[in-house]
């Protein structure tokens, strides 16, 4: 694939006004691919060179990207800084300065998509004496044979800026629109129930016009299908209901689940003949393939198996050292709910730490952080206490935290967070030990524990932690009453936990998802029920008091689901301290842009824009509805934060693991009184 046909498909989708047209997109472009060019084209539309959990990090500074953009057009390091403060884009400075160059080069050649990508995974990999020069070279060489479009990119991808908008959950769409047709036209089947007899039908997609019959509407998560089609068991279809929950047989691949019955009349004048409109089908479709990437956390690999060899989506397998995305909990106001919505169920404690996902094979042990990154050599006596752990091959979940068996002390994450360094790691274990507080069981020498209930995860994990030193199981009580989980809520806020986790005892682990599984009851912080984890978008200058330090707020956002989008929900302006300012200001002063991020729907503009890169914890008396905001915007109006405080920066978090949109609705929905 020539990269110029990338380069002018992600211009098509910068340029797209929603989410339905950049998946459009990104669909034809993949299309397009080889088997072996499907992985480095997905990355590269990520602004990545691979999953984080494999470490490759192109780490080339502004610097760098300026004197190779010098080096191949013959301008100046002053011509080009002084169009970078016109523009804030290195890739516009990079698209300018080829398409005016001073001088000819020769012995270009066109790129190819394979050769770019293993370019910049040679550039990614140098290091030591000369690499500098080295990655100058790496780069001029690329812009030499690059047209202005194409060398743009390459240069916004380089710096970190790639700036198209996508993420994950547009990829998953756009995989799923090539999948549509191909499914759509095998459905042979209608099943009430998964073990039911299904009752076979004919679709008719050429029936009348085939272009009304075949339209599905994809601007929906929740799509429709409309068809006709032919069955001669009159009786079996007449007695679905409208509303009904099916599941659609299709002829090579498996059922699709999820799936709703909206309409189904008969054909006036056409014995046999049917017409029926179906819910959710895109989803049912995207569905397979979301599931493969929550349990790999490698998009590339999924879309490789997706167009390529759709049948290892269908059969799936957990895959030691490729980390599960981590399963998420739910929020409800107090005990009373929580045992209204599950019944008698498991209560943990909830640890304010580091959480870490253990791999082992034989003496070879991984520690994975919440954000996918591999941290296992931060943490030696974790990785020393799992490789004592019974089975050969193992998954498990747990939260690391600084803990004093003695005085039976849990730390604050403020003094757990110290232990998140690369130097120093020895003597920082030896006067700052973690312990890993275990609370779940994924995978075991050859046995998937995340399909079985809870209850039995949790028995086979105690056995298997017994005695492992620096991991043991977290504190669980399982309750029948709201009395029991308040008492246990008390008791673990006593020990200096944050709340509690309840978790459904017959549920199965589901990656990456809030199903109601679990459900978290945190101590009260201000009206709110819970706090909330935002990604700073932006910050304002300092006035009065303030103006000293150049830092007077923040405005942060969080992330819709749906979009992969971040949406504004509040201005923070208050809960900082005068070290956190100046700290605050020198953080992101280093990140800061010209233009608004392309992943961030805001109505709002600060002082400055910032990289959507840090996440903090912040408060607020309740939640509002407001023009101004984007969270969850329906109707003009979005949620906002009434009075939010910064409670803390979380450096364990990234904006992939910030509070949703979704979750802020719920929180709204939570609160006692509205919109005073």
């Amino acid at each position: 694939m020539r990269f110029a046909d990338v380069a002018a498909v992600w211009a098509d989708v910068e340029a797209a006004p929603g989410r339905l047209e950049m998946a459009g997109h990104l669909a034809q472009l993949l299309a397009k691919a080889k088997r072996a060019e499907a992985q480095p084209l997905v990355c590269l539309c990520q602004g990545v060179l691979a999953p984080p959990f494999m470490g490759l990090e192109l780490g080339l500074g502004e610097k760098l990207a300026e004197q190779a953009i010098a080096l191949v057009s013959g301008r100046s390091e002053k011509e080009l800084e002084n169009y970078f403060k016109k523009s804030g884009d290195w890739g516009a400075v990079a698209e300018w300065a080829l398409s005016k160059k001073k001088q000819t080069s020769l012995g270009t050649e066109e790129l190819e998509l394979g050769g770019v990508y293993n370019s910049l995974v040679r550039l990614a990999k140098l290091s030591g004496a000369g690499s500098q020069d080295g990655k100058i070279k790496t780069l001029a060489e690329l812009l030499n044979s690059a047209s202005p479009l194409e060398a743009k990119y390459i240069v916004r991808f380089c710096v970190g800026k790639l700036r198209l908008g996508v993420a994950e959950p547009t990829i998953l769409d756009g995989l799923a629109l090539l999948r549509v047709p191909n499914v759509r036209d095998k459905i042979s089947g209608i099943k009430s129930r998964p073990d039911a007899k299904g009752i076979r039908i004919k679709p008719l997609w050429d029936y009348e016009t085939r272009e009304k019959e075949k339209a599905l509407d994809m601007e929906d998560s929740d799509a429709s299908l409309d068809f006709v089609f032919t069955c001669d068991d009159a009786a079996r279809i007449g007695a679905l209901a409208d509303g009904s929950a099916i599941w659609l047989e299709v002829d090579g691949f498996a059922p699709l689940a999820g799936i709703k019955l909206q309409k189904i009349r008969p054909l006036k004048d056409k014995p046999d003949h049917y017409r029926a409109q179906v819910m959710g089908f895109k989803k049912a479709v995207r569905a397979p393939l979301e599931r493969a990437f929550n349990f790999c956390s490698d998009l590339g690999m999924v879309a490789e198996y997706a167009l390529f060899d759709y049948a290892r989506i269908e059969r799936f397998k957990i895959k030691l050292f490729s980390p599960i995305r981590p399963a998420l909990a739910e929020r409800l106001p107090d005990a009373a709910a929580i045992l209204e919505k599950l019944g008698p169920c498991a209560v943990e404690g909830k640890y304010d730490g580091f959480r870490l996902q253990v791999h082992k094979e034989g003496e070879r042990v991984e520690l994975y952080s919440r954000k996918l990154e591999r941290v296992t050599a931060a943490f030696p006596e974790i990785v020393e206490a799992a490789r004592k752990l019974p089975p050969q091959h193992i998954i498990l979940e747990g939260e690391a935290l600084a803990y004093s068996r003695s005085e039976k002390r849990y730390y604050s994450f403020q003094t757990t967070i110290q232990r998140k360094r690369k130097h120093g790691v020895a003597k920082m274990a030896e006067e700052l030990p973690l312990h890993l507080f275990a609370f779940d069981l994924m995978y075991a020498d050859g046995v998937d524990w995340t399909t079985q209930p809870y209850s039995s995860r949790r028995d086979a994990l105690e056995k298997l932690v017994a005695g492992a030193g620096a991991i043991e199981p977290s504190s669980l009580k399982q309750v029948k009453t709201a009395s029991e989980l308040e008492n246990f809520f008390d008791h673990c806020l006593k020990a200096g936990l944050e709340g509690i986790i309840a978790k459904d005892l017959n549920a199965p682990y589901t990656p990456g998802a809030r199903d109601w599984a679990w459900i978290k009851l945190k101590k009260s912080y201000g009206a709110l029920a819970d706090t909330l984890d935002v990604v700073i978008v932006g910050y304002y200058r300092g006035e009065g008091a303030r103006t000293g330090f150049g830092f007077g707020g923040l405005l942060v956002a969080v992330r819709n689901e749906e979009s992969g989008h971040l949406q504004t929900v509040a201005r923070v302006g208050s809960g900082f301290t005068e070290d956190e300012m100046v700290e605050l200001e020198k953080m992101l002063s280093a990140v800061k842009r010209k233009t608004k991020p392309a992943e961030l729907e805001s109505g709002i503009e600060p002082d400055f824009w910032v990289e959507p890169k840090y996440v903090c914890t912040v408060s607020a008396d309740e939640i509002s509805l407001s023009p101004q905001h984007t969270a969850g915007l329906a109707n003009g109006k979005g949620y906002a934060l009434r009075f939010p405080r910064l409670v803390q920066m979380r450096e364990d978090k990234g904006p992939a693991e910030c509070t949703t949109a979704a979750e802020v609705e719920k929180l709204y929905s939570m609160q006692k009184t509205r919109g005073r």
